[in-house]
């Protein structure tokens, strides 16, 4: 399945799409392509732990603001991309 399809997947089944791919980034964000909200993980340490404890404190505090939203988050900060 390419990148294309996972985004269209993503928007016509609604899930919001997590990825570390900045390909996923590009399409949605400077292609505007439809989506249901995209969490772009830019970690400094990419093993599956971190990415959980990221995610988790992000859904911890954000939850109700990511749906339809380009949100990239980091060990240190969440910024929600204008569209």
């Amino acid at each position: 399945m390419d990148d294309n399809d996972i985004v269209q997947k993503a928007f016509e089944e609604k899930w919001v799409l997590i990825t570390n791919d900045k390909d996923f980034g590009d399409q949605i964000y400077r292609e505007h392509k439809s989506h249901h909200g995209v969490i772009l993980l830019r970690l400094d340490n990419e093993r599956a732990k971190n990415k959980i404890d990221v995610l988790k404190q992000l859904l911890a505090s954000y939850a109700d603001r990511l749906p339809n939203q380009f949100v990239v988050a980091t060990e240190e900060k969440v910024r929600f991309a204008k569209q």
